[in-house]
């Protein structure tokens, strides 16, 4: 199994990496422990002026203990020894340079059948980029068919993102700040009948246009691609998507349908689900052991 860095060194090495971007003119449940790796991406997005979600708005939304839930596989980002952590900061420090070369605000992790791992992913990545004290992160659950985030954090389902589509709460209203961090949760809010509608509504569309100019990340959790056609359509609306598969779960062929079903420039790369800690652990032995 190939490691982490040397995909990124072959990626480099095969000239993939993005490019710079055109210059744009402003208008008026969870798994084992992922290996991961980033691939270089086209896709340039576009922010418009319009603010009707700003960070002042950030004051006024409830702050909540940190709480993991018992078996929840949020991990300890501060311990610079535990591996599975490492390989998150790993996945962090490359997302962040392929935001110096594009624009890269909003991410959509997915996946092409359940329990492959995404929520996982995406917790975990967020938790990772919040670690970083220079802005604020979004975790936001756009599963609206099976949500899990609001549990894996103890907190209230609703108001969340499906009451603030439908107008029954103002965005503040919606978000919870995890305290003693920069990370914000969005969670899926009270439970609608039709997903796909909803998202399909002006207001989403806005809310993706909008999410940049207040935070820095802004991660969605959201529905196998195989299963429904909620997370095609909101890839097309993100900055970037994220596929995470299972090692020796996923087959080539799940991968190859959820590949194409995905606007290809969009895709920024695939994070490969449950690696065996033993293999994890080997890469970092030797340094630790020096050092140590």
């Amino acid at each position: 199994m190939s490691r982490v860095y040397d995909a990124l060194r072959r990626a480099e090495g095969d000239g993939i990496m993005p490019p710079e971007p055109p210059e744009i003119a402003a208008e008026g449940q969870p798994e084992e422990y992922p290996y991961s790796s980033i691939r270089g991406s086209t896709a340039v997005g576009t922010v418009p002026a319009r603010r009707n979600i700003h960070p002042g708005l950030l004051k006024d939304v409830a702050v909540v203990p940190f709480q993991r839930a018992p078996e929840s596989h949020l991990l300890d980002l501060s311990a610079s020894h535990e591996t599975p952590a490492e390989e998150f900061r790993t996945l962090r420090t490359r997302l962040n340079h392929v935001q110096t070369l594009q624009t890269l605000h909003t991410i959509v992790v997915t996946s092409p059948s359940p329990a492959e791992g995404k929520t996982f992913t995406a917790v975990n990545l967020a938790l990772a980029e919040a670690q970083l004290a220079e802005s604020s992160v979004l975790l936001a659950d756009f599963d609206l068919r099976r949500p899990i985030v609001h549990n894996l954090f103890q907190v209230e389902r609703a108001p969340g993102l499906s009451d603030y589509l439908t107008g029954q709460c103002t965005f503040p209203q919606a978000l919870r700040h995890i305290e003693g961090m920069n990370l914000y949760l969005l969670p899926a809010g009270t439970a609608v009948k039709n997903p796909l509608e909803l998202l399909n509504m002006r207001q989403a569309r806005s809310l993706f246009e909008e999410l940049p100019h207040t935070f820095n990340w802004s991660i969605f959790d959201t529905p196998p691609l195989l299963f429904s056609a909620d997370a095609n359509l909101l890839a097309t609306l993100a900055d970037g998507t994220i596929l995470v598969v299972k090692i020796a779960s996923t087959t080539f062929d799940s991968v190859t349908r959820a590949m194409q079903s995905l606007c290809e420039n969009n895709v920024l790369g695939i994070v490969a689900n449950g690696a065996r800690a033993s293999e994890l652990y080997s890469k970092y032995t030797y340094y630790y052991s020096k050092t140590e």
